[in-house]
Parts: structure tokens; sequence; C-alpha cells
């Protein structure tokens, strides 16, 4: 099977003193950009856009956090965070519900089951709706209580890719039963997502 450009190999991750020497400035290069593919929803739910560059920060970090040495360790966490990086025509999030105390989990959880089917992407008369990304979805989905992380997926057709940035605002939102807020993405934002889908 051939790996799409935009999936990450072994190449692509550094050996621990490689990264040592390049994390600083890698560090600050993806705090910028996740401050533009960061969507606050309301009062409990953030969303992070990701691309190659923070999956590939989230395995650098995890190695070293973890201190996974061998190509076998590696491939490990290519194999689960590979999948969250968008193709073109797509767009992929990390959903974060925000929750500080124990309280706030019991009554939350129980009510957001779903959530991760409930995020809209609207632009232009069109509506881009969330699914769960497939190989996360066995383990984050409960019948009961949901996850206060999940990673979702937009799949835009080709009506959609010709309407998006178009006159108009561009919105996301999340229609849960329990849980309705939305927020219009700034012009930062819509030039990042952009280069997710149309590149």
């Amino acid at each position: 099977m051939t790996l799409s450009p935009r999936k990450l190999t072994l190449d692509d991750i550094a050996d621990q003193r490689a990264y040592e020497r390049e994390r600083e400035e890698f560090r600050a290069h993806i705090i910028a950009i996740k401050k533009r593919r960061r969507v606050s929803i309301g009062p409990v739910v953030t969303m992070v856009f990701e691309n190659r560059d923070t999956m590939r920060f989230q395995i650098q970090e995890m190695a070293r956090a973890e201190r996974i040495l061998t190509d076998e360790g590696i491939q490990t966490e290519l194999d689960i965070y590979n999948p969250v990086i968008p193709e073109p025509g797509q767009l992929s999030s990390t959903l974060f519900i925000e929750l500080t105390s124990d309280d706030e989990l019991r009554d939350w959880l129980p009510r957001l089951v779903g959530i991760e089917r409930s995020v809209v992407v609207r632009f232009g008369g069109q509506e881009v709706r969330s699914r769960p990304d497939r190989d996360h979805e066995a383990q984050l989905t409960r019948e009961e209580i949901t996850a206060s992380v999940h990673y979702i997926q937009f799949d835009f057709s080709e009506a959609n890719l010709a309407a998006w940035g178009a006159a108009g605002p561009i919105e996301v939102a999340v229609d849960h039963s329990e849980y309705r807020f939305s927020t219009t993405l700034s012009a930062e934002s819509v030039t990042e997502l952009t280069s997710d889908l149309l590149a």
C-alpha cells in the first residue's frame, strides 16, 4: 500500500538527539499555527484543526515523553496518528470537551453522547457535517457517556469545494440537542483550512 504524500513515515520523525536540536523552533511554529487552527465553540468545546505538522509534533512529543527509540515503536505512533492528517478535500480536527472538575465531567459527558457527529461547517449555503475518524471511533464512542476528546473529519464534495471561500462568513457550529453554539472563523483560520482543503 502506498501512503499519501501527506502521511508521515519513519523518515519524517527525527531521532531524540536531532529532535532536541530543533524542538524549540518547531514548538514555536506549532504554537503559532495552532493559534490559527484553534476554534472555541460555546463554553466547553474547543476544536483544533490538524495537519501534517501538528501530527508530526504530536508523535515527536510522544516519543520524547515515553522514550520511544525503536522503529517499531515509532511506527505504532504513525499508525495511530496518520489517519488524523487530512487528505485534500478533507478537514480533520481534534475536538476537546474542556471540563475542569469531576462534577462537570459527571454532568456533561453523559449529556454529550453523539457530539462527534454534531459539528457542522457552514459556508456559502453549504453544510458539511462531521464524522468520527474511523480508526478512533471504536475506542472513543460509548452509548451512555462520551469521551472528552474526539477525532473528527469533514468530507467535502466537489460542490462544497467550489463554494468554499465564496462570499460570506464560514461558521463552525455544534447542533447537538444538549449543546447548540456556533462561531465564525477568522480570516487567518480560513486561510489555514484552505491550505488543507485545496493544496
